[in-house]
């Protein structure tokens, strides 16, 4: 007889307690979807803009035969890697570039995921010269605030 209590017992605290179990699974499962989504860090545009001039009228004869190459490669570093998202190439006489009051204008927008990526800037400088090339490099990582202004000047 007591052996029976015990087990109606059991079964009574059994029902009581463990009735609720699937009810917690079932709001865990509901409220952690809106945590996994509040824990992606957020996508932010950076804004970068190059100005491309020269500082010089290069007006000399020694200049007549002169190319200059502005390449520039934007990238994104993350945790994954770097790649390249955006790159473009200027190719000219160097007399016939943009002067300082009117330059060369490019302005781009690139999606980053603010907490883990980064924008570095790298551009060369490649001048020609009958034949003879000289060759500049330069880098300089975006700002993670506002907006990053690059002057090249050739």
């Amino acid at each position: 007889m007591k052996q029976i209590q015990r087990e109606k017992s059991k079964k009574r605290f059994m029902n009581k307690h463990f009735t609720w179990l699937p009810v917690l699974m079932l709001l865990g499962n509901i409220f952690s979807i809106p945590v996994k989504k509040a824990g992606k860090a957020p996508v932010v545009n950076r804004s970068i803009s190059f100005a491309v001039y020269k500082s010089d009228a290069y007006t000399s004869e020694i200049y007549n035969n002169t190319f200059a190459q502005v390449k520039i490669v934007v990238e994104k570093v993350s945790n994954k890697g770097i790649s390249v998202v955006w790159d473009t190439a200027l190719n000219s006489m160097l007399k016939d570039y943009a002067t300082i009051e009117k330059p060369q204008y490019k302005k781009i927008m690139i999606p980053v995921n603010a907490c883990t990526e980064h924008l570095e800037v790298k551009y060369t400088l490649i001048y020609n010269s009958k034949g003879n090339e000289l060759q500049m490099e330069y880098e300089t990582p975006a700002s993670d605030k506002g907006e990053t202004k690059l002057d090249i000047n050739i």
